[in-house]
């Protein structure tokens, strides 16, 4: 046999031995199982105006069908679902619950209203599975038809003690915190803090000598507008709330919230001093008393990034963010504009859109699993819709000042609702009532007194 003979015979035997092996490893690898195809999600039911879901815009994090628990529904299930979102935030709902939709087929009517009569109407009649809603006014209105979430498919074990103490009434879990958003922010300019001298304080006494020296270096230390049409003073009661987290702590503002505090206690007067001294003076707000009471809560935030600047900081939430970006496109995060926690809170306040259930249907458990658990809230995170109180969505933001906010919220020591919010009417109105009367530079005593026993009648 020549050499090329010999060549072309070696040649063939590696190509045989390379077709065995590719042969015996296409056998031992079964092909990967696809993904079910996506349910199209159907357009609401009206009562009285359907609201169509509308298709998400950002793609979804997909995840394998196996992680996520179905809780026994089947392809075809259907789930009515009602919240008060629209828009941009519908879109972000669908995008958070698609991977269930995928992985179950559950089929989803939603309905989006705002009309707390309509929510009435349709749970005396034919309440929703799963409801959203931004406030706890559900617990008081419809325990006897609420299911326990904690027998409902909820993972209890991502939230934080005060989520679930908010949530329970009688020894039941009814609610928890579905999408949450921080107040306890003060924002400000970072060039201009460098520009004139002044450091990010880190306690409250710290704040208390930044406010004094920026007063005495002639720069109004705070903007705080309160006009918000019949809602006017909600902005002051939050501001005052963040003093009560530096001053009191977490666990005495849930104490009012429960009327263990009433809210003519002394260290609410205590804290409406500090206010009234920030929210009156000139030298400490723009405008001083009339400033502080006509100016409208939006118009408050811009007046600290305008050029020049009217004021220092603002105390607000996190849609600030938005209202300053919307305004000023041209301010970049960190260098023109930012937000540090209030200093010395011992907690943080927050407001949540709450979910609750009045069914235990296999598909409603597999929403309230799904929204619980791991991968729930980091879908929810990676929307970047709003914070999440789910723990698991703790480092998952994919937006530069949501991860900033993220954290400062997943680190909180603890988290206080606004006790407007909580408490409801009368409650509510006497607070934003006292909130602008002591701006004005009325009695305190007097106007906490009033609360306090607005307080009572609305807890009983």
């Amino acid at each position: 046999m020549n050499k090329k003979s010999i060549l072309w015979s070696l040649v063939s035997v590696l190509i045989l031995a390379s077709l065995a092996l590719t042969a015996c490893g296409s056998a031992a690898t079964p092909a990967p199982t696809a993904m079910p195809a996506a349910t199209a999600m159907p357009a609401a039911t009206s009562m009285p105006a359907a609201t169509a879901m509308p298709a998400a815009t950002t793609a979804p994090t997909q995840a394998p069908a196996a992680s996520i628990d179905c809780k026994g529904a089947k392809s075809g299930d259907t789930l009515s679902v009602v919240y008060q979102w629209s828009g941009n935030e519908e879109q972000d709902f669908n995008t958070i619950v698609k991977p269930l939709v995928d992985a179950c087929g559950i089929k989803i009517n939603a309905q989006s209203t705002r009309d707390a009569a309509v929510l009435d109407t349709m749970v005396k009649s034919t309440p929703p599975d799963v409801l959203f809603w931004p406030d706890l006014s559900p617990i008081k209105l419809y325990s006897d038809k609420l299911m326990p979430l904690d027998t409902d498919g909820a993972d209890v074990s991502n939230y934080a003690s005060d989520w679930i103490n908010l949530g329970t009434s009688n020894g039941k879990l009814f609610a928890l915190p579905a999408k949450s958003d921080m107040k306890t922010l003060i924002w400000y300019d970072p060039a201009q803090f460098q520009a004139l001298g002044y450091t990010v304080p880190t306690t409250f006494a710290d704040l208390q000598t930044l406010v004094d020296k920026m007063a005495a270096d002639g720069n109004v230390p705070w903007a705080m507008g309160l006009e918000s049409g019949s809602a006017t003073g909600w902005t002051g009661a939050d501001f005052i709330e963040d003093i009560l987290l530096a001053t009191q702590g977490t666990d005495y503002v849930n104490g009012i919230i429960s009327g263990k505090v009433p809210y003519n206690d002394p260290g609410v007067m205590a804290a409406y001093q500090i206010y009234q001294k920030w929210a009156s003076d000139p030298k400490y707000t723009v405008g001083g008393s009339s400033g502080t009471v006509s100016t409208n809560f939006n118009d408050a935030i811009l007046q600290v990034f305008s050029s020049p600047p009217k004021a220092m900081m603002v105390d607000k939430a996190t849609f600030a963010a938005s209202t300053i970006t919307q305004q000023y496109t041209s301010l970049k995060l960190s260098t023109d504009y930012d937000a540090f926690a209030f200093p010395g809170a011992q907690g943080v306040q927050v407001s949540a859109d709450f979910m609750y259930a009045f069914s235990s249907s296999p598909a409603a458990q597999a929403l309230i699993a799904y929204w619980t658990s791991d991968l729930g809230g980091q879908n929810f995170a990676a929307t970047n819709w709003g914070l999440s109180a789910n723990k698991a969505g703790a480092g998952k933001y994919t937006d530069p000042l949501m991860t900033t906010l993220g954290n400062i919220f997943a680190n909180a020591k603890g988290y206080a609702f606004s006790t407007g919010d909580a408490i409801g009417d009368p409650y509510s109105t006497a607070q934003w009532k006292a909130v602008v009367n002591v701006a004005q530079g009325q009695d305190i005593k007097t106007n906490l007194d009033t609360v306090a026993a607005a307080q009572t009648q609305s807890i009983k």
